[in-house]
């Protein structure tokens, strides 16, 4: 079996093939442009490779209920040309085979659930904290969907004392992507990330955002494992930060070993690395080519 995937970001797309074990065979990157000359280059990199099935790790917000109309549609994103884009649908066109369709951090969940740093629990939640903050929850063996998609980039989170920054996320200014997205970063220190210290001020208001989503997230899903990606968190500093901050945060009350006494291995960097969200999208077209073949059987 040859498996295409395909983790399609807000700031560029990545296409692979893989095995049925989960190993990226092949890949290419291309900057994310208007729908046509994206699409363009996706379907040309799949044409020639025989593919069994494609799994689609996409940007959102988009539509992953198979009932409504506009299922497999990017919705309301901020994109330049994407929002209301039939992505599912243009790939259907071109390609015959079994598709798989969910976000791009969903797609990381899972991939990181079969294959990575929650290989062989039952649950995990990842967060992608970078150009924008993305979470995928995978609970009870599943991935969780809803009313829509999980949308954990976009909780109010409680102020730091000494920051003043005012967010610049476009729907609620001060969400947790409107202070702690790479471009909050930038927009308030006037420089990116990458260029600050390890020891500047910004990443200890980072941590301090961080750690309150992570807090209520264990405190609402109770997850077995907090996997954290994206390119924010390439700042190795945040981690033994962030863990810190959700120790006091939780000031005793999850009584669990795994975190009270092994908090270093339950929020974790994804063991996938740069490569979870393809791995994850190539899991996506697995799973789409196993209910297609139970359902003929």
């Amino acid at each position: 079996m040859v498996i295409g995937a395909i983790e399609a970001g807000g700031t560029k797309f990545v296409c692979g093939i893989g095995s049925e074990d989960g190993v990226i065979l092949d890949r290419i990157s291309f900057p994310t442009e208007q729908p046509e000359q994206t699409m363009s280059k996706v379907i040309g990199y799949f044409q020639d490779k025989q593919v069994d099935a494609i799994g689609i790790g996409s940007f959102g917000p988009i539509d992953i209920d198979p009932q409504s109309p506009q299922y497999g549609y990017v919705t309301t994103t901020p994109k330049p040309g994407w929002g209301g884009y039939d992505f599912l649908g243009t790939m259907k066109n071109v390609f015959d085979v079994p598709c798989g369709w969910d976000t791009d951090v969903n797609a990381a969940a899972f991939g990181e659930a079969k294959w990575g740093a929650a290989k062989g629990l039952d649950s995990c939640v990842y967060y992608t904290i970078g150009t924008g903050i993305g979470m995928g929850i995978y609970a009870e063996g599943r991935l969780v969907h809803g009313l829509v998609h999980p949308e954990g980039g976009h909780i109010p989170v409680r102020r730091h004392p000494d920051d003043l920054f005012e967010g610049c996320c476009p729907y609620h200014m001060d969400c947790l992507e409107g202070m702690a997205s790479g471009p909050a970063i930038e927009k308030r220190w006037g420089s990116k990330g990458s260029e600050l210290a390890a020891d500047h001020t910004a990443w200890r208001i980072e941590a301090h955002y961080i750690a309150q989503s992570i807090t209520c997230t264990i405190l609402t899903l109770s997850p077995k494992k907090m996997i954290l990606g994206g390119g924010v968190m390439q700042q190795k500093q945040l981690f033994p930060m962030i863990r810190s901050e959700v120790l006091r945060n939780l000031n005793g009350y999850v009584s669990s070993p795994v975190i009270l006494s092994d908090i270093d291995h339950y929020i974790v960097a994804p063991a996938l690395g740069a490569n979870a969200g393809l791995t994850g999208s190539l899991a996506l077209g697995i799973a789409a080519l196993t209910k297609c073949n139970t359902k003929a059987d």
